[in-house]
C-alpha cells in the first residue's frame, strides 16, 4: 500500500490538473463560439458561390478553356491535409491522418508506389504525423491557425492553383472535418482541382437559362472561377477550426470528469491509508501498555 505522502502527493497532482483542464475547457468554449460564429456566415456565401460557378461555367464555352477545368490522366495527386496545430483535442487529428491513409490507399495507390502523391499540410499536426510515415509533406502553411485570415487561406489556395495550371499536379484533393456540433465532427474527403461541371442528368432536370453578362464573360469566369476556389479551401479551414475547439472542449470536459473521478478514489485511499496507521498506532500503545503491566 501506498504512503500517506505519496497519496497525498499524487492528490495534489491531479488537482492541479483538474484545474488546468477545467481552464481549457473554457478557453475552447471561448474560441468555440468565435469560430462557429465565423462558420455559420461563411456557409450560405460559399455554397451559393459554388453553385453560381457550376451553373454558369458548365454552359461556358469560355469556362471550357479554363486551366483549373483541365482533366487530365492522373499521373500526380496533391492532398491538401486540414489539422490543428496543436494536441489535446481527442482524436480529431487522428481520425483526419486516418482518413488521408485510406484516401491514398483505396484511390490513389499506384500514384503513391511511384512516389507521386504529396501532402499539403495546413495544421502543424497533420504534418508532424505524415511525415514520420514517409510522405512527402509540404509544411509552408502549418502555422496558418495562428494567424486565421482569408488573406493566409487564399495565399494557400493560389498556390495549390498555380502548382496545378502549371502541370505540377493532376489531381487535388481536400481531407478536414466539417464542424456539426460540439461533439461531432463529419469528416470530408472532396475533389478540389479540376473543376467539375455538372453533369448532363443534372442539367437536363434543369430549365436553360440565358446569362446576361456584363462586363463580359471572360473576365467574369476569370474573377469567379479563381474566388470560388479561395473560398472553398477559406471554408475548410474555418470548417476545420471550429471542429478543433468543439473536439477539445469535449476532450477537456471528459479530463474534468475523469480527473474528479480520480481525485474520489484516491481520497477513499488516503482516508483508508490514514486509518489503518491511526489503528496500528493505536495497537502498539495498547500493546506496549500491556507489556509493561505484566
Amino acid at each position: 500500500m501506498a504512503s500517506l505522502k505519496e497519496v497525498r502527493n499524487r492528490i495534489v497532482s491531479v488537482n492541479s490538473t483538474q484545474q488546468i483542464t477545467k481552464a481549457m475547457k473554457m478557453v475552447a468554449a471561448a474560441k468555440l463560439r468565435r469560430a462557429q460564429d465565423s462558420i455559420l456566415q461563411m456557409r450560405p456565401y460559399a455554397q451559393k458561390l459554388g453553385e453560381m460557378l457550376l451553373t454558369v461555367s458548365s454552359g461556358s464555352e469560355s469556362a471550357a478553356d479554363s486551366p483549373l477545368k483541365a482533366v487530365r490522366a492522373v499521373e500526380k495527386v496533391l492532398i491538401v491535409v486540414v489539422t490543428s496545430d496543436r494536441g489535446l483535442c481527442g482524436a480529431f487529428n487522428t481520425n483526419i491522418i486516418k482518413a488521408t491513409i485510406q484516401l491514398i490507399e483505396s484511390k490513389y495507390a499506384a500514384q503513391a508506389a511511384k512516389g507521386n502523391v504529396e501532402i499539403f499540410a495546413i495544421g502543424k499536426k497533420g504534418a508532424e504525423s505524415l511525415i514520420r510515415r514517409g510522405f512527402t509533406v509540404n509544411t509552408a502553411y502549418t502555422d496558418l491557425f495562428g494567424r486565421l485570415s482569408f488573406v493566409n487561406a487564399k495565399n494557400a489556395a493560389e498556390e495549390i492553383m498555380r502548382d496545378f495550371s502549371e502541370g505540377r499536379y493532376d489531381k487535388v484533393d481536400i481531407v478536414y472535418n466539417e464542424f456539426k456540433n460540439v461533439a461531432t465532427q463529419i469528416i470530408h474527403t472532396d475533389p478540389y482541382l479540376p473543376i467539375v461541371a455538372e453533369n448532363q442528368s443534372t442539367k437536363s432536370k434543369k430549365t436553360e437559362v440565358n446569362y446576361i453578362f456584363e462586363p463580359d464573360e471572360d473576365e467574369i469566369l476569370a474573377e469567379l472561377i479563381p474566388k470560388s476556389l479561395k473560398i472553398q479551401l477559406y471554408r475548410a479551414v474555418l470548417e476545420s477550426n471550429a471542429s478543433e475547439q468543439g473536439a477539445r472542449m469535449t476532450a477537456m470536459d471528459k479530463a474534468t470528469e475523469n480527473a474528479q473521478e480520480l481525485l474520489k478514489d484516491l481520497r477513499l485511499v488516503y482516508n483508508r491509508t490514514r486509518q489503518a496507521a491511526i489503528t496500528k498506532e493505536i495497537l502498539e500503545i495498547v500493546g506496549g501498555a500491556e507489556a509493561l503491566k505484566n
